[in-house]
Parts: C-alpha cells; sequence; structure tokens
C-alpha cells in the first residue's frame, strides 16, 4: 500500500492550513459583512467568535485528521468501525464542492479584473454607473467568466497533480508569502490616503446597537467560512502531518487568519471612506466600488493590479485546500488513483462553476425564489453548513468517540492536562449549546 503523503516541516504545514483558512473569506467577504453590521461592532464579536469557538472547533478538526490518517468520510468510519458517522464525511465533502462552485466564479472575477486593470489604465474616467454596467456586462457575457474560471479550475487541479509537498506545500509557501507581502503594500497606501480616517473610526469604534441575533450568526458563519471549518478541509490537512504541538499549531492558524481578515478591513475602509463610498455595498465591493477608488487614486494602476492579484492568490489557496480534501476523499474512499481523483474533481468542479456562474444571468432556470444558485450557495454553506457540520463533528469528538483513546491521543499531540480539560468542556458543552442557540434562533424558534 502507497505511503500517505506528509507535509515536510512546520512552516509548510503552516503555510498550507493557513492558505486554506485565508481566502476570499477575509479580503472579498469580511469587509463588506463588517460593513453591513457596524463595522468595528461586527469586528468585535467576529473575534469573540474565532477565539471561543472558532480556535477549538479547528484544533478539534485537526486532532481528527492526526488521529484517523485519511480524509473525513474514511476518517470516521476508521475512528469508528462502522458507517454510522460518516455522513459527517459526505457533508463536508458537499459543502467543498458548493463552495468551490461559486469561489471559481468570483475567483475568475479576479483573474478579468487584473485584465480591466490594465486595459483601462485603473478604471481612468469611469463613474460608478460605468463600472457597475462595466460589471454587469461582464458578468452576463457570452465566455469571458466562464473562461476565467476554467483557467482557474485548471490552475488549481495542476498544484494539486503535484503532489502534497510539491504541490500544496510548495506553492502555499510561496503565495502565502507574497499575500502578506501585497496586503502590507496595500495597507501603508490606504494609510496615507487623503480622508480615510473616517474609514478607521467605522472599522475600529464598535457601535453594538448595530448588534442582533442574525449579526453574531453571520460573525459566527463568517469565521467558521473564514478558517474553512465544517467541511473536512482541515482535517484532511491533519491527516498529513506526521509531527507538532496542536495547540500552538492550531493557535498560530488562527491568528494568521484573522490577521489577514483585519488588515483586509485596513486596506479597504480607509478607502472607501476617503472617496465617499458606502462600506456596506455587498459583494460587488470589491468589483465596483473599489475600482471606482483606485480611479481616482495617484499610482492607481499600481494599486489596482496589486489588489486583484491578492484576490487571486488568496482564492487560489483556498480553492487548492478544497480541491485537494475532494481528491483524497475520492482517494480513499473510492479508492480510485490520484490523477483520474483529480481529472474527476475537475470536470464536477467545473460544471458546478459553470451553473454558478449561468445563474446570475436574469430569467436563468437556475435561480430559486429570485435568488441565483451563486447566492443560495453562499448562503446556505456559510450560515447552516459549516455550523452545522462543525457541531457534528463535536458530538463526534466530545460524545461518540472513545474518550479514552482521546485523552491519549491528544495528551500525544502537546495539550497538558489542565488545557485539556478546559478544552473539553468547551468542545462538549459551551461551543455546541452557542451553535444551537443561534441556530434554533434563525428558525425562529427561540427568540434571543
Amino acid at each position: 500500500m502507497e505511503e500517505r503523503s506528509q507535509f515536510s516541516s512546520k512552516f509548510g504545514v503552516l503555510a498550507a492550513a493557513v492558505g486554506s483558512a485565508v481566502g476570499l473569506g477575509n479580503i472579498w467577504k469580511f469587509p463588506y459583512v463588517a460593513g453591513q453590521n457596524g463595522g468595528g461592532a461586527f469586528l468585535v464579536i467576529y473575534l469573540i467568535c474565532v477565539l471561543v469557538m472558532g480556535f477549538p472547533a479547528l484544533m478539534m478538526e485537526m486532532s481528527l485528521g492526526r488521529m484517523a490518517k485519511t480524509s473525513p468520510i474514511a476518517a470516521f468510519r476508521k475512528l469508528t468501525g462502522n458507517d454510522r458517522w460518516t455522513f459527517v464525511g459526505v457533508m463536508g465533502a458537499l459543502s467543498s464542492f458548493m463552495v468551490l462552485s461559486f469561489y471559481f466564479v468570483v475567483a475568475g472575477w479576479s483573474l478579468e479584473y487584473i485584465y480591466q486593470s490594465v486595459r483601462t489604465t485603473a478604471f481612468n474616467g469611469m463613474n460608478g454607473q460605468d463600472l457597475e454596467m462595466l460589471f454587469d456586462s461582464f458578468a452576463v457575457s457570452d465566455c469571458r467568466p466562464y473562461i476565467w474560471l476554467t483557467i482557474f479550475v485548471i490552475l488549481t487541479g495542476m498544484l494539486i497533480l503535484m503532489g502534497v509537498q510539491k504541490g500544496i506545500e510548495k506553492g502555499s509557501k510561496v503565495m502565502m508569502t507574497l499575500l502578506f507581502a501585497l496586503l502590507l503594500f496595500l495597507m501603508v497606501v490606504s494609510y496615507f490616503t487623503e480622508g480615510g480616517r473616517e474609514g478607521y473610526e467605522f472599522y475600529l469604534k464598535p457601535d453594538f446597537s448595530k448588534i442582533k441575533p442574525s449579526v453574531i450568526l453571520q460573525a459566527l458563519g463568517q469565521s467558521f467560512f473564514s478558517l474553512s471549518i465544517g467541511v473536512g478541509v482541515l482535517l484532511t490537512y491533519g491527516s498529513y502531518v506526521k509531527k507538532g504541538n496542536i495547540v500552538t499549531t492550531s493557535l498560530q492558524i488562527v491568528t494568521l487568519d484573522t490577521l489577514v481578515a483585519i488588515m483586509a478591513g485596513f486596506v479597504i475602509f480607509p478607502s472607501v471612506f476617503a472617496f465617499d463610498i458606502e462600506p456596506g455595498e455587498g459583494a460587488d465591493m470589491a468589483f465596483i466600488a473599489l475600482p471606482a477608488v483606485f480611479s481616482k487614486m495617484k499610482g492607481g494602476l499600481v494599486i489596482a493590479i496589486a489588489f486583484f492579484a491578492l484576490l487571486a492568490m488568496a482564492a487560489l489557496t483556498t480553492t487548492v485546500s478544497l480541491y485537494e480534501m475532494l481528491v483524497a476523499v475520492l482517494v480513499d474512499s473510492c479508492k480510485i488513483k490520484r490523477f483520474w481523483a483529480n481529472i474527476a474533481v475537475g470536470v464536477l468542479t467545473l460544471a458546478g462553476a459553470v451553473v454558478c456562474c449561468h445563474s446570475l444571468r436574469p430569467g436563468t432556470v437556475f435561480q430559486i425564489g429570485g435568488q441565483s444558485l451563486f447566492e443560495i450557495f453562499d448562503y446556505v454553506v456559510s450560515n447552516y453548513m459549516l455550523p452545522l457540520g462543525a457541531l457534528a463533528m463535536m458530538v463526534f469528538f466530545g460524545w461518540a468517540y472513545d474518550q479514552k483513546k482521546l485523552h491519549d491521543a491528544l495528551i500525544g499531540f502537546g495539550m497538558n492536562e489542565g488545557f485539556y480539560k478546559v478544552y473539553m468542556f468547551v468542545i462538549r458543552y459551551f461551543v455546541p449549546a452557542v451553535i444551537v442557540l443561534i441556530m434554533l434562533n434563525q428558525f425562529n424558534i427561540v427568540r434571543i
């Protein structure tokens, strides 16, 4: 039997796992969700969710992978000796497919806007209406969105084909280094943007009157979405980790991922306030509102290219992790050769992305209740499937799995006895209770 691939270094583990967590959720989605929900107030709730729920959940998922040394569906079968819990892995695989289906579309947009930044010289002379027309015409054009998303699927598949060490690990090291360098560059530019102080105030001064249960649910869903919790990606990456302290590694992943999200806010909010743009414009902010900012900035061409390159880089680090999880499922559970598993995942996710892209066209059959499949996948995965996937893993981890084996495994991964007791209380009672309470409120069964 072929020996399972492993990451070759601690930095490799960190780069790959942070690359999985850092993505469009941090740079494209976090700023506009924060803008829609009170700026600084949402940031405070988000940080609390990351610390008290995201961190324990991420550590749990990595631990499951290290214990099982296989991908999600096979992991639950291996740890229990039966198929009762494999539904958790199946749900994770379905979530990964749904995320990739709309993720590849947005990733393709980032490539288009690198091209448009050069073609229009940073959108020079274009007003908000022009930029909206540019985006709308591109989103429903006959071929360009499909060409770009196809290129992204191919890029992702090529990295996966190179393997865990040569593809995922080396690629993640390079991309994460470039990503942080681009973010720092854009933060410096944003800091010196005249009139950007109001953006800092909006971002750092919380208005807790904006906080409602729905905002807390969004913060929880955003934290799980950003950290890639509940889909089985971290479980899969955990299966490639041979040694290292699980607490330290998990804390480093959470810290770096959260840092990227916070840095993205420092890039975007001063810029949009400096040029009098509404911070809650929605998902189109990156492709309509920000180009309007770039068109008015000194050195706008360089800044625009850097920003959309940043988006593309962040997207690629995440598509690689989600894609790898699906490949690993086919290899471990269906016993398909890695090459053919790669081809199968590429074909399936390309089809899903094409459907999601097409659903954005007016009057298409791929809409439900006036909403595109793109919007539905994004909302359902972020607000329901990821929290439910994490909840199911916690029930298994804290209650269904042999607690003596779990204790010995976690102590072996570097957790001390005192931390273990506190951690298990959080995993068994606190985090599940919070998730259930928020979900019940979302369905109007319990009012908070």
